[in-house]
């Protein structure tokens, strides 16, 4: 029996007012990208028309050197699903019709989304942004739309989610929150990171982490807003960017605030079409911003064109194809407790685990070839990712 010094009782009651760390994961899929459609622009066939004109607009000598067989699974991705995330838009690429009509188009498009649900032709994820709670007569008409969506909606189908725009305080979260709660349904939503105000309040603390506990368990994900955050930090239109510092700044504290919380981020779009004289551009810059976005943890990002999915998908699955033989080969000596040159922990084998599971989720990685190079089903990869130490 070994000696110690310390009472045991003494440690108990010191240690008694410390609080379990609890950590929360994603549950479910993560769409690589949300698509924003202008409500007034849905009709039924728009997921197959993002797909065919994703297709049409292919050159492949004005798009970006890409690994061996890319391509061909781009293709493929957009002929079997083109779009993973459709986010019906009331706000800013809606703009404010009369009142009838957005009346009118919020009945009609739930209505039409129901129907895919019914006919399984929806997309994996999908739901609808309201206008802000910026003024009373914005905030009273995105109320309005919502009430007749989810009204004409009935029963909330899985993969349903809203998106709440240019949250400026806590007292909002809450208030919107409240305000699901009066449909007695089952909603969740996702805060729009697009104000200085979103990312540190008025007191100089980080808002995020409050707005997350304002939702009470309702907020899925965190989506940057590009063009208004970089605006809102007096930033000139040359330097409103994906890759500016600022956004960086933003985007890290979104990774810090929801850390261990199960919410998910998303990063902002491009205003860079690939379309006409300048599609070569088009098609480089996003491109080169999804892989940085990748590269810095975001593993998803809005799309508003649809030969954006050419380079969103393109990008996507040229970074989990790269990454396949060196993270497979540290995940298996992870496991297999192999010595190597890189040592690594419980924390960087739930990222490489988790980086199989996404890039099998969206079509980069076959099943088979994961198991093949990792030694490891879907199921042990899900136990890794969900494992607490």
């Amino acid at each position: 029996m070994y000696e110690t010094s310390l009472s045991p009782d003494d440690v108990d009651r010191l240690t008694a007012r410390l609080s379990t760390v609890e950590r929360s994961w994603p549950v479910g899929r993560q769409p690589v990208h949300t698509c924003y459609v202008p409500a007034g622009r849905i009709i039924g066939s728009t997921i197959d028309d993002w797909g065919r004109e994703a297709l049409e607009s292919i050159e492949p000598d004005l798009l970006p050197e890409l690994p061996e067989g890319v391509l061909e699974r781009v293709e493929a991705k957009l002929r079997r699903e083109p779009v993973e995330d459709l986010r019906i838009d009331f706000e800013d690429g809606y703009g404010a019709p009369e009142d009838d009509v957005e009346d009118m188009d919020a009945e009609s498009t739930a209505i039409l989304l129901s129907r895919w649900v019914a006919e399984g032709t929806a997309p994996p994820s999908f739901g609808l942004r309201i206008k802000s709670f910026d003024t009373p007569e914005l905030r009273e008409r995105g109320l309005r739309t919502l009430d007749i969506f989810l009204t004409a909606l009935g029963d909330v189908p899985p993969g349903f989610v809203i998106t709440f725009p240019k949250v400026t305080s806590v007292e909002q979260v809450e208030v919107f929150g409240e305000v699901l709660d009066l449909f007695g349904k089952e909603l969740r939503f996702e805060i729009q990171v697009e104000t200085a105000r979103s990312v540190v309040d008025g007191e100089g603390r980080l808002a995020i982490p409050r707005f997350i506990a304002a939702g009470r368990g309702r907020v899925t994900g965190l989506h940057f807003g590009t063009y208004d955050y970089t605006a809102d930090c007096g930033l000139s239109a040359a330097q409103q960017h994906l890759a500016h510092g600022a956004c960086d700044f933003a985007r890290h504290v979104m990774q810090v605030s929801a850390a261990g919380t199960g919410v998910r981020l998303s990063d902002g779009s491009s205003n860079v079409l690939p379309v006409g004289d300048q599609k070569q551009f088009g098609w480089d810059t996003h491109y080169r911003q999804v892989r940085r976005s990748l590269e810095h943890g975001f593993y998803q990002g809005w799309d508003l064109h649809p030969a954006q999915l050419v380079t969103r998908y393109a990008a996507v699955y040229g970074f989990y194809r790269e990454g396949l033989a060196a993270d497979a080969a540290r995940l298996r000596a992870y496991v297999e407790h192999v010595s190597g040159g890189v040592l690594d922990e419980p924390a960087t084998a739930q990222a490489l685990s988790a980086f199989f599971l996404r890039a099998v989720d969206c079509g980069a990685l076959d099943p088979v070839e994961v198991q093949a190079a990792t030694g490891l089903h879907e199921a042990a990869l899900r136990g890794l990712v969900t494992r607490s130490s």
